[in-house]
């Protein structure tokens, strides 16, 4: 009996240590397929263009690196980790002009791929060379990865994720090396789920393989999971579904398409086309020329019976041979014209209603269904609180409030809510003028050839002439408020502009046409005589005024050096 007791006892304890095991074993696999993205804080070195040759300067405009090379990549701006090219050599020097990483061949830096920012490189790996394979560093010079891929490069969208090949297949590591997914494709995509908030940290991978009948494609989730095998003519990710761990994946198999949800069927494959209505998150389905609809759930609350369906705001027209009959986004039938469509909008006070039989259709009505503002204009759009922004029959814009007071004037030709602001940018186009708006709709700012720029705290607008600083709800702000670790300021004065200090003494004289702040390098830009030049923090002047730069509004300097930005945000700095 006691026997029998242990034998029980030790098969529960194997069966404990089993399951912790395995817990262990999985907390490391998801551990291991973490990685951390590099966070600049600063820019310390930059490149350095002249006579067509490349070299390297600091933050105080010194030269680290003479302009000796055919080019030179710095991938993390913060270090002096210079990957310097000439012909075919590439070597890798630091800020003394000694070369490191010597104990690699043919170290570089990897560019990231369909990413626009000034930040173009991977900015804590390289990959190197050796026996004609690749493998991956640290700036350190630490080995991330033997050299045992055939191709090293940087996955599109994810910066972080490299695809590798070995023997003709693909695979994605991370950049600590860990593999991410299996390298055993012929192709590798990335699906294009983007969010605000996460960018593309939640994207999966398109995976594809070869076969006597043509490729075949499956999916895998952004964890490395893999969700659909490689069975699919056709698969897309429905990327307007914004869930960050449910994947909805159309696909078809022999020219007939389907949905599935994180890998299990949601609508069978046999429809000749599926749309997706983002607005009222429904799928639209067809068969045989016949139309139904289909919700996130799967399922079908308008059956495919219909000749043609229109999604028009929060209704489905829905045609046969007996007429149209309207439903309901839930899939029931209502009693409403069909000429007319009800728009929600961001605020369930509010709803726009189009009566398209009318010229001019558009007005407003409550969530009871009662008219706020007749269909008498030509467009109208939802801004916030309670403004609307409305056309007329010109096709002038204007904004108007739920009374239908008038707010901005209707004559502008372009009218927009600048990205999270509460600051509205109007335009005239033959005047060439931009106008900006507060929050309470009053004009705060009106300039001509303007430009507009938003950085996290305030708007910046400006031109040849003038600048002007706002906060997000349209406060003016002084250069003082934005810039608040400087000690000298940009200040206009009959026409001439000078610097002053934080009490508003002028340190340097009213004399030149333009100029700008001081950048965190203490460098500002000065305009004399339609020329260019640069001084110093403490009014040194760097470089007279001999630059004729006038494609830019606001050049930047560091020292001598004004800034050149091409290509896909990338920049270098030059005297030539």
């Amino acid at each position: 009996m006691k026997k029998a007791f242990r034998i029980r006892m030790t098969i529960i304890a194997i069966i404990v240590i089993c399951v912790i095991a395995i817990g262990i074993y999985q907390l490391i696999k998801i551990k291991n397929k973490q990685y951390e993205i590099e966070k600049i804080t600063e820019y310390n070195y930059f490149v350095l263009k002249q006579d067509n040759l490349y070299g390297v300067i600091n933050r105080n405009g010194d030269i680290i690196i003479e302009s000796q090379y055919d080019d030179i990549k710095i991938p993390n701006p913060q270090k002096a980790v210079f990957v310097c090219y000439s012909g075919e050599n590439v070597e890798v020097l630091n800020d003394k002009k000694e070369a490191i990483l010597t104990q690699y061949q043919k170290v570089e830096a990897i560019r990231l791929k369909n990413i626009a920012s000034d930040l173009m490189y991977e900015k804590s790996v390289l990959k190197y060379e050796e026996n004609g394979k690749y493998g991956l560093i640290n700036f350190e010079g630490k080995k991330i990865t033997k050299a045992i891929y055939d191709e090293i490069d940087s996955l599109p969208y994810k910066e972080g994720e490299l695809t590798v090949k070995q023997d003709g297949k693909y695979g994605v590591i991370n950049i600590k090396g860990n593999k991410k997914v299996n390298i055993e494709y012929d192709q590798i995509t990335v699906d294009g789920y983007y969010t605000e908030e996460n960018q593309y940290k939640y994207a999966g991978y398109i995976v594809s393989n070869t076969t006597e009948e043509g490729y075949r494609y499956g999916y895998i989730n952004y964890n490395g999971e893999k969700i659909e095998e490689i069975e699919y003519n056709e698969l897309s990710r429905v990327t307007h579904i914004e869930d960050n761990e449910n994947v909805y994946i159309l696909c078809a198999k022999n020219g007939q398409y389907g949905i599935t949800k994180n890998g299990k069927e949601l609508i069978k494959n046999e429809y000749q086309s599926i749309h997706y209505d983002e607005v009222n998150k429904l799928f639209s389905i067809e068969k045989s020329k016949k139309y139904g609809i289909v919700d996130l759930t799967g399922k079908m609350i308008i059956p495919v019976e219909y000749k043609q369906i229109d999604i028009n705001g929060i209704y489905l027209y829905a045609q046969n041979d007996q007429g149209t009959t309207v439903y309901s986004n839930q899939g029931n039938q209502v009693n409403i014209d069909t000429d007319i469509a009800i728009i929600e909008t961001q605020n369930e006070k509010y709803r726009i209603r189009i009566d398209s039989s009318k010229q001019n259709g558009y007005g407003i009505i409550g969530k009871d269904g009662k008219q706020i503002i007749e269909e008498k204009y030509n467009y109208i759009e939802y801004l916030y609180d309670n403004y609307f922004i409305v056309s007329n029959e010109n096709s002038k814009l204007g904004v108007i409030d739920d009374k239908e007071n008038v707010k901005i004037e209707i004559k502008y030709d372009s009218i927009q809510k600048i990205e999270n602001t509460q600051i509205i940018q109007t335009t005239i186009t033959q005047e060439n003028t931009t106008q900006l708006y507060s929050n309470e709709m009053n004009q705060i700012c009106e300039m001509e050839n303007a430009l507009v720029e938003t950085n996290d705290n305030y708007i910046k607008i400006y031109n040849d002439e003038q600048t002007k600083y706002f906060n997000k709800e349209g406060k003016e702000l002084t250069n003082a408020e934005v810039y608040p670790n400087n000690q000298l300021f940009a200040k206009e004065d009959s026409g001439k502009w000078g610097f002053v200090d934080k009490n508003g003494n002028v340190v340097i004289d009213y004399k030149y046409e333009k100029i700008t702040e001081f950048n965190q390098y203490g460098f500002a830009a000065v305009k004399l005589d339609g020329k260019w030049g640069a001084i110093n923090s403490q009014g040194k002047t760097i470089i007279e005024p001999t630059y004729e730069l006038k494609e830019q509004i606001e050049p930047s300097f560091i020292g001598k050096y004004y800034k050149v930005t091409y290509g896909f945000g990338e920049f270098y700095y030059t005297d030539d």
